[in-house]
């Protein structure tokens, strides 16, 4: 059987560390290796860490003694690693049971994939819980596909459609393509996947792998709502790292990377036009700009087109039309 090592990042979430853990050691892999790396936690996540590796042998705790930040603690974990496999798995998330027995044993079968992901849940704090599963159609015999790793990059034109704590990855092609870029510590994830299905086929499955947690402490948080623009800044300079004219090592063609900007202006547009409906002129400016900036061609666009009607209209104006339209604005 394939070996395992999972890396366990965590700052300040030494409540959600047992269960994290926990849900990792009860999959049914052998040999399986976990690595709980505390970045400093002001919390008591040295003692819980301490605690399971003294409860567990496969458990090993680190600790640093100041904080470096996620994407230095990442890259730590990634040289540690020297299974088969290997799992990024945030301290406050955790996996559904069977996850790793399922993506293991369809890498083995399919020795051309580079990395394999699947569904998750996103969970509440009230309890409640959404489905999360990515934009790919997988046949109901199997239950799972193998994408070319063009396919991958089509399919997920300028966004992350990789439920992270579901990614298992072949550990000597992460070696070989290098860890997280400092650069991008909002925009990493999507950037790798980018980055290794450029090497490699792609796995999908359609079974649940792992739970997000979603909770007031949340990274990703500071890249949502009006805080839009950091979200797609991102993003565009992870879509850069591709760039055919440029002097890395991208393996993208033209014509796909000019197409994640054209996807990456749209979304723009598409916050800049919710910014104005609540009324927010200034982000929606900047949104605006961005997408010019990024893709020139948006403005013959029917997004484009229906932001200027908007905009001659004036809000009070736009917001009457569509009331008389039967049409919902955002407040």
């Amino acid at each position: 059987m394939s070996s395992v090592d999972v890396i366990v990042p965590c700052y300040r979430y030494a409540h959600f560390l047992c269960e994290c853990v926990q849900s990792v050691l009860s999959q049914p892999v052998s040999p399986l290796r976990v690595a709980i790396i505390d970045d400093a936690s002001p919390d008591n996540t040295a003692e819980v860490a301490t605690m399971l590796a003294r409860e567990d042998r496969r458990v090993t705790s680190l600790r640093h003694r100041a904080n470096r930040g996620h994407i230095a603690t990442y890259n730590e974990g990634l040289e540690w690693a020297s299974a088969d496999y290997v799992l990024l798995l945030s301290a406050d998330d955790y996996l559904a049971p069977g996850a790793l027995r399922r993506s293991t044993d369809f890498m083995d079968a399919h020795p051309k994939v580079g990395f394999a992901f699947g569904s998750a849940l996103e969970l509440y704090e009230d309890n409640t819980t959404r489905s999360v599963r990515p934009p790919i159609s997988i046949p109901t015999t199997t239950g799972t596909r193998v994408l070319a790793g063009s396919e991958f990059v089509d399919i997920s034109r300028s966004r992350n459609i990789v439920p992270t704590p579901s990614a298992v990855v072949r550990t000597s092609l992460q070696h070989r393509v290098g860890g997280y870029r400092p650069e991008l510590p909002h925009a990493g994830d999507m950037e790798m996947w980018l980055r290794l299905a450029s090497h490699a086929s792609v796995g999908v499955l359609a079974a649940c792998q792992a739970v997000y947690r979603r909770h007031r402490r949340n990274m990703s948080l500071a890249y949502t709502g009006r805080n839009a623009l950091f979200d797609l800044m991102q993003r565009h300079a992870a879509i850069q790292c591709f760039d055919p004219a440029g002097s890395g090592t991208s393996k993208l063609s033209d014509a796909q990377y000019r197409s994640m900007l054209r996807w990456l202006a749209g979304d723009a547009i598409g916050f800049a036009s919710t910014a104005f409906n609540q009324g927010a002129f200034d982000a929606c400016n900047e949104l605006s700009r961005f997408a010019v900036c990024v893709s020139p061609g948006i403005t013959r666009t029917i997004g484009w087109t229906k932001l200027a009607c908007k905009r001659r209209l004036g809000l009070e104006r736009w917001r009457a039309l569509a009331g008389m339209l039967g049409r919902r604005i955002e407040p």
